[in-house]
């Protein structure tokens, strides 16, 4: 049985431009790539924060998943996400052990990765992302920079 591994913590913020001080200045967090992704409605912005890391997420239209998260309830966490091997075969798994999956199919995620949510109902009240690599090339995740 594959075992998972936590890639980042997600963070809703209204600006990532105005979140950066606290995590890069205060908090000496390694600021990584900014990305956008058209298909979360998101930019989202990498921090090196330790053994995982702290993916800044700011919503760039009014309706999307994290706009409605920011104004539902306010900024701050929004998910866990765990690394699988294999995104299809996990979603597999879990519908069949009856969780509830946010899409039906694997989305393109930051980073070419291919990502779905576990629904927060079937968590106990938490959103979680399962998040596939699909290039090969992990070296955005400081625990594999470590082992090259």
């Amino acid at each position: 049985m594959e075992s998972l591994r936590l890639d980042h913590i997600g963070i809703a913020v209204r600006s990532i431009d105005q979140a950066l001080p606290l995590w890069r200045d205060a908090l000496g967090a390694k600021v990584g790539d900014r990305e956008t992704i058209p298909s979360q409605q998101v930019e989202v912005l990498f921090l090196e924060t330790g053994e995982t890391r702290t993916e800044l997420m700011e919503p760039t239209s009014s309706d999307g998943a994290v706009s409605r998260f920011i104004e539902k309830r306010g900024e701050g966490l929004h998910h866990i996400a765990y690394r699988v091997e294999d995104l299809s075969a996990t979603m597999k798994k879990l519908e069949s052990a009856g969780s509830k999956l946010i899409y039906s199919e694997p989305r393109p995620g930051s980073h070419s990765t291919l990502i779905n949510f576990i629904h927060p109902t079937s968590t106990g009240g938490i959103l979680i992302e399962l998040v596939e690599y699909t290039t090969g090339d992990q070296t955005s995740h400081p625990e594999e920079e470590r082992s090259t």
